[in-house]
């Protein structure tokens, strides 16, 4: 996607306390940051999920420009030939801390270090009348370099990788579910396909969240499955 990326102003959120992004990602980049998902107004109350500049998965929100709790992975992914799907899990009304955040990557949770929000903490990347960004950073220009597929977001209800992807039964290699189903996506929910017919940004969730495109997006015939 290089400079390239996508941009929706959210209305009234259904839960800002639980959300699920879910995204089939391939890098082109290694020991630079590369952001998958954002959100917020734009610098000091966001929120975003980016590989980090050791090749981590980073996922953080932050209020008045100050991070309020983020989490990295310990893995590390640096294949450039590979798709990963990532799949950020947030439900901050769990008792328990841990259970509030999860990172997954083709279906595997995450071991992770860092610190986790409050219960009942609100994300920062589902406020009313702020812009939600795919492949960029919320405020400086850090965008996502590679290529990306099937991206979902849920307002409201946090969802686990199986609702997204499957094992193949053949290849037993983890791929993206082809039309999932039974997904509630909320107000500001949203699937991009980036299929060859239509608008790059078009939504597919039937919420009617198309985003606008900034820059050239380049189709691309390689697939997560």
């Amino acid at each position: 996607m290089a400079s390239t990326y996508l941009t929706h102003t959210m209305s009234t959120p259904t839960n800002r306390k639980k959300s699920t992004i879910s995204a089939w990602v391939k890098k082109t980049s290694e020991g630079a940051n590369s952001t998958i998902f954002g959100g917020g107004d734009a610098a000091t109350d966001c929120a975003f999920l980016n590989f980090n500049t050791s090749d981590k998965l980073f996922l953080q929100s932050a209020t008045s420009d100050s991070a309020d709790w983020g989490i990295t992975t310990s893995a590390v992914f640096r294949d450039s030939a590979a798709w990963y799907h990532v799949v950020a899990k947030i439900d901050t009304t769990q008792s328990t801390s841990t259970d509030r955040v999860k990172i997954y990557v083709n279906g595997n949770l995450q071991t992770v270090t860092g610190s986790y929000p409050s219960q009942n903490y609100d994300m920062q990347w589902s406020r009313n009348g702020e812009v939600q960004l795919v492949g960029k950073y919320p405020s400086t220009g850090i965008y996502f370099n590679g290529v990306m597929a099937h991206v979902h977001f849920t307002d409201g209800t946090a969802y686990t990788p199986s609702t997204f992807g499957e094992t193949d039964s053949t290849s037993g290699i983890w791929k993206p579910k082809a039309s999932p189903t039974g997904i509630s996506y909320g107000t500001n929910g949203f699937f991009l396909k980036f299929e060859n017919s239509g608008a790059m940004g078009t939504d597919s969730s039937g919420q009617s969240n198309t985003f606008t495109v900034n820059g050239t997006m380049t189709q691309n015939v390689d697939t997560p499955t």
